[in-house]
């Protein structure tokens, strides 16, 4: 179902997740920008090889575009929208990124954590990205419908009032066009599988490229 890969599941995968917390997936040149990737197992290479992964993907095409920015993919399994928020500062003061992708919140309207906490926590590390002097993509989550109408309308409403908020860039939902296709999740139905990396990865490039693109004009090379 549509909704599925979102929910939680403790493998030893998230150590895995943890590693990619720690390290950027290349060596980084001394003027290269970050692009930091915040986010849950949707980002963290679940399940599969790190060089499967759609931020593994997206390091290969920026690197064969010429695309001078390395990212760094802190993404763990199970995340929620407070451990993002308590992880954040820590990782904006030692990789300064040039470009912030949040891609959380799916967990917590899963365990039906309160609406307002889960927008004060989206707009709280926006804030802080954006102080950092950071460009914000983020990320649409979805929740199913039984959940509640009240609950499912409010939770989707968190992402658009965001981005009118704060002036953000939206990716929308990466899996609307996935989880309905069985070749595409994982065997547990749950998860997107590696044949769905590269479609991911086309979605976030739509929304990517046209900053990556801003941003190369306005610096000398």
């Amino acid at each position: 179902m549509l909704y599925q890969f979102l929910l939680p599941r403790w493998t030893p995968v998230w150590a895995l997740a943890l590693l990619l917390g720690t390290l950027p997936l290349t060596s980084v040149a001394d003027d290269t920008a970050t692009i930091l990737i915040l986010g849950d197992s949707l980002s963290a290479a679940y399940n599969m090889e790190v060089s499967q992964s759609w931020p593994s993907l997206m390091q290969e095409r920026l690197d064969q575009d010429g695309h001078a920015y390395q990212i760094f993919n802190s993404s763990i399994a199970g995340d929620t929208t407070l451990g993002g928020y308590s992880r954040l500062p820590r990782l904006l003061e030692k990789y300064a990124p040039a470009i912030v992708l949040l891609e959380l919140g799916g967990n917590d309207g899963l365990r039906g954590l309160p609406i307002e906490e889960t927008r004060k926590n989206l707009s709280s590390m926006i804030e802080q990205s954006q102080a950092s002097g950071a460009t914000v993509i983020l990320a649409e989550m979805r929740i199913p419908p039984n959940y509640g109408l009240t609950y499912t309308e409010k939770f989707n409403q968190i992402y658009t009032f965001l981005t009118a908020e704060y002036g953000v860039t939206l990716l929308p939902f990466v899996l609307a066009d996935v989880a309905l296709e069985p070749g595409l999740m994982q065997a547990d139905g749950i998860h997107p599988g590696v044949e769905a990396q590269a479609l991911i990865l086309d979605k976030v490039w739509q929304v990517l490229a046209p900053l990556l693109t801003l941003r190369h004009n306005a610096s000398p090379r």
